[in-house]
């Protein structure tokens, strides 16, 4: 008696779930630029949309716009945090004013390198995808991470006052790209691993001898002077475009007129699409490395003498190929998805047989480090060229040595 209906209905259904309330997390922001960042630096920013982020986080459009306003936004956001954790990490503390040269340099690497494993994806999407940002914001992050540089630089002056400017800068800038690296892979080991090895190879960096003449670049073979076969020459121009304006903003128009071609339709009797353009410049580069293992390693005496052979001529290929050798870690994610397992595959091919070659070489080593010091002497070479250019500061014999260091632990005697 005296019992209410839902008081009736609530003791005859006792097995009924409660209602899960799902409360919004204290850190959602947060979250939303970590996801945002996986996705770009996975399918670069023009790759994905405010949409795939919202699924990937499983909310609604609306609860991500409550967030951020736009995608740009976001992007913005999550590139500036960084170059604002990079400065801070350069930044010593009150006691460090007793310690020594090497001690303080020893504090801001392992500040660097705990940055960089933190926030891997981020850091990928620095690397290849700041270029779109708007100006303003470009040159923002660009005078933080010039300033974390040279707080770098002065640190390593102090470590070795006898090195000129030319070669502290080389040696930073190698320092930071070989650590940012493993935002280029997926190659992984313990982060008890990962952390002493980037630290050990920064130090080799800072404390090899690179000594040897500044020159010009070495003059272009008389065969590279030819008039190339017509798709020969629409992959350059095509892959020379794509490195000045970016894969998304160059029309298959713009890559005709570059090629003296009457039209787009043109193209067309020579590659099927863009994308497909893009995928045979990577495949005709990834054959010309893997084509030359077998003959380094089978007319060489020991591990170490094979790895200078292809070093040698990697380095070579790059300065020969500048724009193909960024667009490659540029653009890839643009490359048909079948195009990209086949190039994968071929990459990983390169990678381990390499890697093999490091680990016979340097026995205290795995496979797993190994192959983390391979993409870092890969990706080295793409900054190296992007950061200095053809204005000599970092000369094809500099690069080959810096190489050289980071996969063998020291320059080859010369």
């Amino acid at each position: 008696m005296g019992r209410t209906t839902n008081e009736h209905a609530a003791q005859s259904t006792p097995d009924a779930p409660p209602r899960v309330v799902k409360r919004r997390p204290k850190n959602r922001r947060a979250q939303i630029a970590a996801e945002s960042a996986a996705a770009f630096g996975a399918h670069g920013y023009h790759g994905v949309s405010m949409d795939d982020i919202a699924r990937r986080l499983e909310i609604s459009s609306t609860a991500l716009y409550r967030h951020f306003p736009s995608k740009y936004a976001l992007f913005r956001e999550e590139l500036l945090r960084l170059s604002g954790l990079a400065l801070s990490a350069v930044e010593l503390p009150d006691e460090a004013a007793g310690w020594t040269p090497r001690e303080r340099l020893e504090h801001v690497l392992d500040a660097i390198i705990d940055l960089t494993i933190t926030n891997r994806p981020t850091v990928a999407l620095a690397r290849w995808e700041r270029r779109y940002l708007e100006p303003a914001d470009f040159h923002r992050l660009t005078d933080e991470f010039t300033r974390t540089l040279a707080a770098i630089r002065a640190l390593i002056r102090a470590v070795r006052p006898e090195l000129d400017g030319y070669d502290r800068v080389i040696r930073t800038v190698s320092i930071l790209a070989m650590i940012s690296s493993i935002g280029d892979h997926h190659a992984t080991v313990s982060v008890k691993l990962l952390a002493p090895l980037l630290k050990s190879t920064s130090w080799a960096l800072i404390d090899a001898d690179l000594s040897g003449e500044r020159g010009a670049a070495p003059a272009r073979r008389a065969a590279e002077l030819v008039q190339p076969f017509k798709h020969e020459l629409l992959l350059r121009k095509a892959v020379e475009l794509f490195h000045e304006r970016g894969y998304p903003n160059v029309s298959m128009e713009d890559i005709a007129v570059a090629a003296d071609l009457s039209a787009a339709s043109a193209v067309y009797r020579y590659y099927r699409s863009k994308s497909d353009l893009l995928a045979a410049a990577f495949r005709r580069a990834a054959d010309r490395v893997s084509g030359a293992i077998t003959p380094a390693v089978t007319s060489a005496d020991t591990p170490a003498e094979a790895l200078g052979t292809l070093i040698d001529f990697y380095v070579t290929g790059s300065f020969e190929e500048r724009a193909l050798t960024f667009v490659y870690y540029a653009e890839f994610t643009h490359v048909d998805q079948a195009d990209q397992v086949t190039l994968r595959h071929l990459q990983q091919l390169i990678i381990t047989e390499w890697a093999k070659l490091v680990a016979q070489a340097r026995p205290e080593l795995s496979i797993g480090e190994a192959r983390i010091l391979v993409h870092a002497a890969f990706s080295l070479v793409v900054d190296l060229g992007r950061t200095f250019g053809d204005d000599g500061i970092c000369p094809q014999e500099t690069v080959i040595r810096l190489l050289q260091t980071i996969l063998l632990g020291r320059p080859l005697p010369r």
